[in-house]
């Protein structure tokens, strides 16, 4: 018996093929452009998605000889699709990354009815969430925003293409900023604001729902039999939580990719008074509290192609990672970088700040500052900022923290695993398994199929690859320089707006 897991990204989709052992068998992956024909906007096509999802799942039921027990979802939050009564799409599908509501969101946030629907939803109030986006559609293309049927997200787009059903899980729906997460239900208040009606959104479902009858087109060319059940699964940052094994009371998740999150399982939602942190459903029983970075890996990037041209060409030349080359350069670096601090907000920031406008800067340069001391700088920075998101979770949990898991391409450097251990002052383990969404969507489909009761047997799955201790000495320099860095940021709040405002207006960026 096989599962198989898929994870709906920004960039690509994968599916993941298991075994009853964990192991990953197959696994095949298809990318689709982002669209970004101006700065502000970043779309997808939606049946681009559609095919990739398809071709994703054919290419690895294709290399299993065992019947195929079940197909469980991850996917990205904060899509908008509107559609027609047609079932047409009437927009393509708008992502995440798409800031062109953040006027409206700034305008809400800063309100108390703002503070109000975040207390509600558990969704922090930023351009990102779909009750934005919506506000924005509303005034800003009202003839769209009337002609619409539905509005729905890309899993919702999926799985009416495939039953021909407009279901949304209770993870995806927690993190639209439209749902009630203390009464599990779209809230009336928030959609009369809208003027929507809730039929006009997509019926809400645990996130182990499962549907049956896949349309026979659909189910021949992924080679599927068409009762095969489908789990509706949940969003990619909370299954990331459970494919990490750090779902247990003290246990905390960190991933860094091209942006980054840190996270916890908790059992019932909460909310932090300051709006820093979202609140966001595993299963009906269990949620995830925790806050998402703009700046990870993304940083590192800049850093190599802005910074470091001569090391890259050498590295090519060599045949050596162009990233491995910045690691080998900021090693030669004490940590804390002398003093030179860098705050990473190269593309905006979501947590903890949640504000479009910040921008990054180097404060502390000297004349015996050198390259490395930047590159180094900024590696630290983008933790920094991870700690202060720590921070305050730390503050909603129950429970002292018993480990941090981390994983993403950062995982990859020893350094920089070393450096979370050190500026967060404790035990850092990265897991062996890197296909965290599709592991945990799997799992979670073992226990919608009543296969299995509790979620304890990932542990068996996941296994660990390092573990790291925090470096005493370090620790003390990091303890020294944190509170320097988070009052810096604080203190710019003004000056990060009269900044972005002068970039817009002279179109510099």
């Amino acid at each position: 018996m096989m599962y198989i897991g898929v994870d709906i990204g920004t960039t690509s989709t994968k599916a993941v093929l298991f075994d009853q052992s964990g192991a990953v068998k197959a696994k095949h992956h298809v990318e689709y452009p982002l669209l970004t024909p101006a700065p502000d906007i970043a779309e997808q096509r939606p049946d681009d998605i559609l095919e990739a999802v398809i071709e994703t799942i054919k290419q690895v039921s294709l290399k299993s000889a065992d019947p195929i027990r079940f197909v469980s979802f991850s996917s990205a939050m904060h899509s908008l699709i509107v559609m027609d009564e047609e079932h047409r799409p009437l927009t393509n599908s708008i992502t995440w990354a798409d800031n062109r509501s953040q006027a409206y969101a700034k305008k809400l946030r800063l309100s108390d009815r703002g503070q109000e629907i975040y207390g509600k939803t558990g969704t922090p109030i930023h351009a990102m969430s779909p009750l934005c986006k919506l506000f924005w559609l509303k005034h800003e293309d009202p003839g769209i925003y009337q002609r619409a049927a539905r509005f729905i997200g890309i899993k919702e787009y999926v799985f009416q293409r495939f039953f021909g059903q407009y279901v949304i899980d209770y993870s995806i729906a927690s993190a639209t900023g439209l749902f009630n997460i203390h009464e599990m239900r779209f809230d009336e208040g928030i959609l009369n604001e809208l003027e929507i009606e809730e039929q006009q959104l997509s019926q809400a479902v645990d996130t182990t729902y499962i549907l049956k009858g896949l349309n026979e087109t659909f189910a021949e060319r992924m080679g599927l039999d068409s009762m095969t059940p489908f789990v509706i699964g949940a969003s990619d940052g909370v299954l990331s939580n459970l494919g990490v094994d750090a779902f247990r009371p003290g246990e905390v998740a960190v991933t860094i990719g091209t942006s980054g999150a840190i996270r916890t399982v908790v059992d019932a939602p909460r909310t932090d008074h300051e709006g820093r942190l979202f609140c966001y459903a595993l299963t009906k029983d269990k949620w995830v509290i925790g806050g998402p970075v703009n700046n990870g890996g993304v940083v590192l990037r800049w850093i190599r192609d802005e910074f470091a041209a001569s090391e890259i060409e050498t590295a090519r030349r060599l045949g050596i990672d162009s990233y491995d080359v910045l690691m080998r350069i900021a090693e030669q670096v004490p940590a804390g970088s002398n003093g030179l601090i860098f705050h990473p907000y190269l593309s905006g920031e979501r947590a903890p700040l949640w504000n479009s406008d910040v921008r990054g800067s180097y404060i502390g340069l000297t004349l015996a500052h050198q390259k490395e001391h930047m590159i180094r700088a900024a590696l630290e920075g983008v933790l920094y900022n991870l700690y202060t998101v720590f921070i305050a979770l730390t503050v909603l949990m129950d429970e002292s923290v018993t480990s941090i898991k981390a994983t993403g391409g950062f995982a990859r450097s020893n350094l920089w695993r070393q450096m979370m251990a050190d500026i967060f002052d404790e035990n850092l383990i990265v897991p062996e398994s890197y296909e965290s969404s599709c592991l945990g969507a799997v799992v979670l489909g073992q226990l919608a199929t009543g296969e299995k009761q509790d979620f304890s047997h990932v542990s068996g799955w996941v296994g660990h690859s390092f573990k790291h201790i925090p470096n005493s000495e370090h620790v003390l320099i990091y303890r020294e320089i944190l509170p320097i860095y988070i009052d810096i940021a604080q203190s710019l709040t003004e000056q990060y707006t009269r900044i972005a405002d002068f970039q817009r207006k002279h179109n510099s960026l």
